[in-house]
């Protein structure tokens, strides 16, 4: 039952990653770095302590005893896991729902499953696997096959796109993906893929503040709560500073009081999105809880947005009026990172 509970919470939690960005469409007249502050400050700095404080009350006491090396740490994760989210926006921008997610998410699913372990072979704690152990072992070298048929997933993935773009039109790229730019969003994509992992990294580095609730007295369901606070406030920064230096570049400050755009509509879907996309922290945290394995937690949450944010790409018609090999193509990456998310699990469990 605790199991089944866990991949009932990671699955709530990728179909709101999965879903996010689908209340940002709705915004109209407004720059990319105004509607993405908005959400932002909802995600990152509202929504985490108001969750916080009512699941553990006592959550700021415990940031407060907490080793400062271990705050600076988690912080730091969150601080690069934020240029990863900061330039996921951007890949889903120029690629669209379903491509931009295969890409991003495979290569974070990837490295999300290896970095910690990578970093308790330099920093060894009871319990832990490291890189070292994973290659010694059979379960191991399942899930680093796993992490390398992901790669190849991913080639699967951006072949498709660039099939995609020799064979429509400008006009009919933008029809679905109004900014479309494959090379751009390929970029982007692997480096928000691969900074995005690090939020894995940092509820490793966090999880003595998720102890210290357990220990509190609070539940282990809501525990990890704690460790999000820190995560995004590194998280916010990041965003915060690009994003600001873009509206004062662009003059797009402006957005807020241009009587032109529906500003409060505008305001009402940026929130709504940074709600949606913080929820899959919340429900993250409560499957993480219940599995007890960082990496196939991890693994699981990836594989759900994979599939969402696909099915959300055949909903916008992302793929329409490509050719049958095309789609093919696309549908043949995407089955291979799932292959490689079963993998990751399988070794896991071993």
């Amino acid at each position: 039952m605790q199991a089944i509970l866990g991949v009932l919470f990671h699955s709530l939690g990728g179909v709101a990653a999965g879903s996010f960005y689908m209340p940002y469409n709705k915004v109209k007249g407004w720059s990319w770095e105004t509607y993405w502050m908005v959400g932002g400050v909802m995600s990152w700095l509202i929504v985490p302590p108001i969750a916080a404080w009512l699941t553990v009350p006592g959550f700021l006491d415990i940031i407060a005893t907490s080793s400062s090396s271990i705050l600076l740490f988690t912080f730091i994760m969150g601080l690069l896991w934020g240029v990863g989210g900061l330039s996921y926006g951007l890949g889903v921008r120029y690629l669209g729902m379903s491509l931009g997610n295969s890409v991003v998410l495979g290569f974070c699913a990837a490295f999300g499953a290896v970095v910690p372990s990578i970093y308790y072979n330099i920093n060894p704690q009871a319990g832990k696997v490291s890189i070292t152990d994973m290659l010694a072992s059979s379960g191991g070298q399942i899930v680093l096959l796993g992490v390398l048929v992901c790669i190849i997933g991913i080639a699967v993935c951006g072949k498709a796109g660039i099939m995609k773009e020799k064979e429509l039109s400008e006009e009919e790229k933008k029809k679905s993906v109004s900014e479309f730019n494959l090379v751009k969003g390929l970029i982007v994509a692997v480096l928000s893929g691969i900074l995005s992992s690090f939020f894995s990294f940092g509820i490793e580095s966090g999880k003595p503040m998720a102890d210290a609730a357990v220990a509190a007295g609070y539940d282990h369901l809501f525990a990890n709560n704690v460790t999000f606070v820190v995560i995004l406030w590194g998280g916010l920064v990041s965003n915060l500073v690009w994003t600001t230096m873009l509206s004062l570049k662009n003059k797009s400050y402006k957005d807020f009081i241009n009587k032109s755009t529906p500003v409060s509509q505008n305001l009402m879907f940026s929130a709504l999105a940074g709600i949606i996309w913080f929820l899959q922290f919340f429900f993250y945290g409560m499957g993480e809880s219940k599995l007890g394995n960082g990496a196939s937690s991890w693994i699981l949450h990836m594989s759900t947005i994979i599939l969402t944010a696909n099915l959300w790409g055949v909903y916008r018609k992302e793929w329409y009026g490509v050719a049958k090999k095309t789609k093919y193509t696309i549908t043949t990456g995407i089955l291979v990172i799932l292959l490689s998310v079963v993998l990751v699990g399988i070794g896991n469990s071993i």
